[in-house]
């Protein structure tokens, strides 16, 4: 049976594109999504670029999103940047705890517990990432690991924080390597998450969020991952920094 869950295809630049590259991306990039209504469709570009994006797609349906946040309001946090600060500047979703600052700049469950908090109080949409590494899925752990990632850094919300949550489903062993989970695989995973989510708030919040699927997804490969009624969406990486081929994954249909 099919959901009447909206796709969210959003594009993570991570640490690409200058402000005048990010204004030269819309020009080609948003006539080629002007008729896409089917979708909701974030890009997520580096702090920096955010005020020329925000610019950039005014009067469209395109909204922007930051890559990460902390978890003050204000402080003396050198190098940080506070969800108010990106609300004012024209963001509207974030992306929280994905694998990169989990692995790099040593984010937990508890950081992203925060993140998320802060986030919702700055009125941001948070697009929250989980995912395994390849050691874990080898291991079998898979499903422990999104466990304990959902109930560390999820299931602390309140029902209401997390009826405007977004989840992604990264493996980290699909980032940026070319491999991509089947959209078997994939499915699995948005499945047991999404049971995850029954259990601790309800049917109705689980059959209203959205799980997005990041990992390699690219023009080819995107239709079949949409296919799956599990998933909800893609968290796209290298193929959302091209305009053609980030206009060809939201226009998947």
């Amino acid at each position: 049976m099919a959901n009447n869950r909206t796709p969210i295809m959003a594009g993570n630049w991570k640490m690409f594109k200058t402000p005048a590259e990010t204004i030269a991306f819309f020009e080609k990039f948003l006539p080629l999504v002007e008729r896409s209504t089917h979708c909701e469709i974030v890009i997520c570009p580096p702090f920096v670029n955010i005020p020329a994006a925000v610019q950039a797609v005014a009067g469209t349906r395109v909204e922007i999103g930051a890559q990460n946040l902390f978890w003050e309001k204000q402080g003396a946090y050198t190098g940080e940047v506070a969800g108010p600060m990106l609300a004012a500047a024209g963001a509207r979703w974030v992306i929280i705890g994905h694998s990169e600052r989990r692995q790099y700049f040593g984010e937990t469950d508890q950081t992203v517990f925060k993140k998320t908090v802060a986030a919702l109080e700055a009125g941001l949409k948070p697009i929250v990432c989980v995912g395994e590494t390849l050691e874990e899925r080898e291991a079998g752990q898979t499903e422990a690991v999104l466990a304990r990632q959902f109930d560390n850094g999820l299931a602390p919300l309140s029902p209401e924080q997390f009826s405007r949550v977004s989840v992604a489903y990264e493996p980290v062993w699909a980032i940026g390597t070319g491999r991509t989970a089947t959209p078997e695989l994939a499915a699995e995973a948005h499945r047991f998450l999404r049971e995850r989510v029954r259990e601790r708030y309800g049917e109705e919040v689980a059959a209203q969020v959205r799980i997005l699927y990041g990992g390699s997804v690219r023009p080819d490969n995107v239709r079949g991952l949409m296919a799956q009624d599990e998933i909800d969406g893609t968290l796209v990486g290298g193929a959302s920094l091209d305009p053609d081929s980030f206009a060809a994954i939201v226009n998947y249909l």
